[in-house]
């Protein structure tokens, strides 16, 4: 979701598109261009920009709970509006507000989330609040104009280790600053 949320094209090693299917297919209608190769998988956002796409999350095989941030992240730069609807988790949208921070035009009601993408994001201060939240900001401030600062990173310790190694590999500026 970085790759498509950054116009990137990037290889993921060591994995296979069939743990992902579902996940994969909503990615491709968002607009990224996924083939799998020797080593994994190559992901590219094709020309067209990001596509609103909507999702209800489900148990595997459907579309994972664990990426409704990371693709409602994605889902504030597409070309119109989008819905996410949560049915695994309440209270899974802890995000929102953050996001919000950045220039995304979210609004809630219940368990569903509209989302009216926006031309860009802005960085700002923000919190993580959950792992996933976590990362949805950075893939958020990946693509934002100027500087964002996410805190309480330890949230995305949890989950992501050397997540900003790994971003900065791919030619992303990121930095983890300590107080």
């Amino acid at each position: 979701m970085a790759v498509a949320m950054t116009g990137g094209d990037v290889t993921l090693s060591g994995t296979r598109a069939s743990l992902l299917d579902n996940a994969l297919e909503t990615l491709r209608l968002a607009g990224a261009e996924i083939t799998e190769t020797e080593s994994g998988l190559r992901v590219v956002r094709n020309g067209n920009g990001i596509q609103p796409v909507d999702i209800v999350t489900e148990p595997f095989p459907g579309f994972p709970t664990d990426l409704q941030a990371q693709f409602m992240a994605l889902m504030t730069r597409s070309s119109g509006v989008s819905h996410v609807t949560e049915t695994i988790f309440e209270n899974r949208f802890m995000h929102v507000q953050e996001l919000a921070r950045l220039g995304a035009r979210i609004s809630l009601s219940g368990q569903m989330a509209r989302i009216e993408g926006v031309p860009r994001l802005k960085g700002a201060p923000v919190m993580a609040t959950d792992l996933r939240a976590s990362v949805s900001l950075v893939i958020a401030g990946l693509a934002a104009e100027g500087e964002t600062m996410v805190n309480r990173v330890y949230h995305l310790d949890r989950g992501f280790e050397r997540l900003e190694e790994k971003l900065t590999r791919c030619g992303a500026i990121v930095e983890r600053v300590s107080d």
